[in-house]
């Protein structure tokens, strides 16, 4: 069966983007170190999920980058011919290539893909989606980049009232400050 693994830039005090969506908190330059690590998560992987809110901007942003942007050429075409899936009750058709879109019941959905075969599948976001996949208990993997930086409030990696014991696989800190904390569903 294949792996739905979540990954996602975080503050230290568990939000996604400020109450607004920001992201002004989030450490650039990232180290080589950081680029590995994301790599190897990667490397299984042959589906990305996103969002729609997220894939608006996610996919256009990738399609156009360069490396001139710091991206190595690999990573910028993994990203933009790597199958997309984007969770939608507002879109009945993609308007970009290479993405399907899926609406209705999320865990039935992603139960389905799950169940088919090839690669795993990786979530980067957006806020809504991953909290509601975390409530949900559909996520093997969790991949959380832990910036040094608080914010007080924002859009939550955890929704509020989600309890999910979690074991944790493994705590990775970076030369540029981030710490990547692997965790698993404490079941699995």
């Amino acid at each position: 069966m294949r792996k739905l693994k979540l990954q996602v830039q975080t503050t230290a005090d568990g939000y996604m983007g400020g109450p607004n969506g920001e992201m002004d908190w989030m450490t650039f330059p990232w180290t080589d170190d950081v680029g590995a690590y994301i790599k190897n998560v990667m490397a299984s992987v042959d589906t990305i999920v996103l969002g729609r809110n997220l894939a608006e901007g996610f996919i256009p942003v990738w399609a156009n980058r360069t490396e001139a942007d710091g991206e190595d050429q690999e990573t910028i075409d993994w990203m933009n011919n790597t199958p997309k899936i984007v969770f939608s009750d507002t879109l009945t058709e993609s308007p970009w290539p290479n993405t399907t879109i899926a609406g209705g019941d999320l865990t039935k959905t992603v139960t389905d893909l799950k169940s088919q075969p090839g690669g795993d599948l990786i979530v980067y976001g957006g806020a809504t989606l991953a909290a509601n996949l975390i409530a949900a208990e559909l996520i093997d993997e969790l991949h959380l980049f832990v910036n040094p930086t608080a914010i007080g409030t924002g859009l939550p990696v955890f929704a509020p009232g989600t309890y999910q014991p979690l074991r944790t696989v493994a705590a990775t800190p970076f030369d540029c400050g981030i710490t990547a904390l692997h965790y698993a569903p404490k079941s699995a």
